[in-house]
């Protein structure tokens, strides 16, 4: 049985990606869970999933895709080539199949940032770009001030570089109609625990260092004391990557169609 877990807000887009999931998932006679990020019940509730042993996925913007309107409510500008990634078991897949580039080549064809350019061997200052309160204590136990609080000591303790913070964007504060590309041109290195910031990075030459459940895990570093030699993995290593992370994410159409299915049955067929 297919269970979506509704959200109360009328706005969410988890109403408009339910139906889809409803008619293009395969009923395979078990129940499967589905969420939309972590807000209302969504934590408790992939809490007792993962005690009671439920197959629950987990369902939220897309790692490569054109920008959704956030504020004052959220919607899609194109429905073309705006991707949702579909993770099972965790709020980022890190399960790394080879893969072809195909559904890489339609994002880049689509005017999307898909493709690798190499690392930069220079930058002034470490880019400290926290996830949103709500994921950082699920992931890490703490606030998002306690984390940037704690993860700036560290820093401080193993280099010189300075330390620029960046929030996410939201009206009124002073990061809202900015482009982290801009923060990112003279960076060393990008250091988050689980935001899409590091994927950034990774598309324009910056290495990162993020949290094991992140997304990027398997392209970037996790030691802080290793913040003044990051890894930075070879082209085809990340061009794999890249791939990867493109056969996790669909539009609402392909959803409906069955073909994220069909493709994350291919890549979780392993068991992951």
């Amino acid at each position: 049985m297919i269970i979506t877990h509704k959200m109360a807000w009328d706005k969410c887009l988890s109403h408009q990606i339910w139906p889809a999931i409803e008619k293009g998932w395969k009923d395979e006679g078990r129940d499967v869970h589905f969420f939309w990020g972590l807000a209302a019940k969504n934590t408790s509730e992939i809490k007792q999933c993962i005690e009671k042993g439920y197959e629950w996925w987990f369902v939220d913007t897309g790692y490569l895709s054109s920008q959704i309107t956030r504020y004052p409510e959220p919607n899609i500008n194109d429905y073309d080539s705006t991707y949702f990634r579909i993770i099972k078991g965790g709020i980022h897949t890190n399960k790394f199949h080879v893969t072809t580039q195909d559904r890489r080549n339609i994002l880049i064809k689509q005017g999307i940032d898909a493709e690798f350019k190499g690392w930069r061997e220079s930058g002034d200052y470490i880019l400290l770009c926290p996830s949103s309160p709500m994921v950082t204590h699920y992931i890490n136990g703490l606030s998002q001030e306690d984390w940037r609080v704690k993860i700036t000591k560290q820093i401080e303790e193993v280099t010189k570089r300075p330390v620029l913070f960046r929030n996410k964007p939201r009206p009124g504060n002073q990061w809202w109609n900015t482009n982290i590309k801009d923060d990112l041109k003279n960076a060393w290195c990008v250091l988050t625990n689980m935001s899409l910031a590091a994927i950034d990075g990774v598309l324009n030459m910056t290495p990162a260092f993020t949290h094991q459940r992140h997304v990027a895990a398997l392209i970037t570093s996790r030691k802080i004391e290793k913040v003044e030699r990051p890894f930075k993995p070879g082209r085809k290593t990340v061009q794999e990557w890249l791939n990867m992370v493109a056969n996790h994410q669909f539009t609402i159409q392909e959803i409906e169609d069955g073909l994220a299915f069909d493709t994350l049955k291919v890549q979780y067929q392993n068991g992951g």
